[in-house]
């Protein structure tokens, strides 16, 4: 007997490759396409440093809104629509069971701890109602709870373990459709269109520099027959090999938006370059390949599955515990790209203007952040990454010398005129002298680790709080930042 089937669309924002969708337009004699905009994702924060929301900058809200519309053009050319709510998942999705009398609930598997919890109530709900739920893997190669149990139960904390207890992933669905069951009766619900970035409330954007990457599954596919055709780039692919200074353009796929919202399946992407691989005959191999590539990603989505609190330092069995400087001075001159330093400024810049940054410049500036220059906690650093990244504006605009535009304040003051950028006027002068705080940092990561070492005791942790008050004696003798604080990039 046929049913109403309901295919919640939340990441997997594609058509190709898509179990839940499969399984859910299967024996349906209506096919209800949703996705709930959710206000713990969208809702304002004019508190944040940077327009969005509370949890998210514009950028990747409008990558979002793409996809969405994307996935709405095409659903309509296969008969259907995305049918667009807004509210908390969770009720909006118990309601719409019941009141749209939906037989089959079919979703995406999702690891991240927030969705696991939402999830949980909504197909608890589903089952006391006696609707069959089908929740596929598919936003990733690997079940991370199958490789974790073949590691007895604890995720493999290498990636050449990892490698190993992952074996081969399954080939991606092959199916394509003419059309869709249609959706059915939706009668008495507003049923929204997708909104502009503009309509949100996030304030005038006019001035925003929005990054260049759409979203969508239509720009994926594109995106990705564009790699592949250079085949010799594809088979000679070797991290950490690359140009991370390509802003305008880049020296990498820029797939990782598209997998992240799964516009792009990584089992088709993983499926492709291995197709390629077997015309050129000799290629690079993992870790360094390009495939290696989507196996980190498959790793780090598995390691983060298995620990408890593994997005924090505190209560991560897996995670030294460090005693980080506290010093929002350096920690906001750093977000703003405003250390002194033209590298890390340009990566952060690009990151705000952007979203996106090539990965060995995303190493660059987490390294001076935390245990190369600055000593302030990785959580800090997470947080902007979080926020910013949909995952070239050549930010630093002056023609300063070659020679001197990775250590402008080496230049004479004459060249620094005739470039039009004086150092500390038009250019921030250096939060840090390099050489002097890197060491600093060795010394406070060696005594860190030693104190890891000894556990948690009394006198570890006095040992702990004597590093702290050594930072903050090191912080109360540099010499304050703050007169940079209105000094811009010019």
């Amino acid at each position: 007997m046929e049913s109403n089937a309901l295919i919640w669309f939340r990441k997997g924002l594609r058509i190709h490759d898509n179990p839940a969708l499969d399984h859910a337009r299967r024996g349906s004699k209506h096919l209800f396409p949703v996705f709930v905009l959710d206000p713990r994702y969208l809702d304002p924060d004019p508190s944040a440093f940077s327009p969005g929301s509370a949890r998210s900058a514009i950028n990747r809200i409008r990558f979002l809104l793409d996809c969405l519309s994307d996935l709405d053009a095409t659903l309509r050319t296969l008969g259907s629509r995305l049918l667009l709510l807004r509210g908390d998942p969770v009720p909006v999705l118990c309601t719409i069971l019941k009141d749209w009398n939906i037989g089959k609930l079919c979703y995406e598997f999702d690891t991240e701890p927030y969705s696991l919890a939402r999830d949980k109530q909504v197909k608890d709900f589903a089952s006391i109602s006696g609707i069959e739920v089908f929740s596929p893997v598919s936003h990733t190669l690997f079940n991370p709870a199958v490789v974790i149990e073949k590691n007895g139960g604890r995720p493999p904390l290498t990636y050449q373990s990892f490698v190993k207890l992952a074996g081969k992933p399954p080939t991606p669905l092959t199916e394509t459709y003419s059309e869709l069951p249609p959706v059915g009766n939706v009668e008495g619900y507003e049923l929204l269109s997708v909104p502009a970035i503009e309509e949100l409330g996030y304030g005038d954007l006019s001035q925003e520099e929005f990054s260049p990457f759409r979203g969508g599954e239509t720009e994926a596919l594109k995106r990705l027959k564009k790699a592949l055709e250079d085949k010799e780039w594809v088979a000679t692919f070797e991290k950490p090999k690359g140009d991370p200074s390509a802003f305008l353009k880049p020296a990498t796929t820029v797939l990782s938006p598209y997998l992240k919202f799964g516009c792009l399946s990584s089992r088709y992407f993983y499926q492709c370059l291995h197709n390629v691989y077997k015309t050129v005959g000799k290629h690079t191999s993992p870790p360094v390949s390009l495939v290696g590539q989507l196996l980190w990603r498959e790793f780090f989505y598995t390691v983060a599955f298995g620990t408890p609190h593994f997005d924090q330092m505190i209560g991560n069995k897996i995670c030294k515990q460090i005693p980080w400087r506290d010093d929002e001075e350096l920690f906001v001159a750093w977000r703003e790209g405003r250390t002194g330093y033209p590298w890390i400024d340009a990566i952060m810049i690009q990151l705000t203007k952007w979203g996106w940054m090539h990965h060995l410049a995303r190493h660059s500036v987490a390294c001076f952040l935390t245990r190369g220059d600055l000593f302030i906690h990785w959580e800090k650093g997470r947080d902007v990454f979080e926020r910013l990244l949909i995952d070239s504006d050549w930010a630093i605009n002056n023609d300063m010398p070659k020679e001197y535009i990775y250590e402008p304040w080496t230049a004479p003051l004459s060249v620094q005129k005739k470039a039009n950028c004086i150092i500390g006027k038009d250019y921030p002068k250096r939060v840090v002298v390099h050489d002097t705080a890197s060491k600093e940092c060795r010394k406070a990561m060696a005594e860190a680790y030693a104190l890891d070492h000894l556990g948690d005791n009394l006198a570890s942790k006095e040992i702990s709080n004597g590093l702290r008050r050594k930072l903050d004696d090191q912080k109360a003798s540099r010499p304050s930042c703050l007169e940079q604080r209105k000094i811009r990039i010019k």
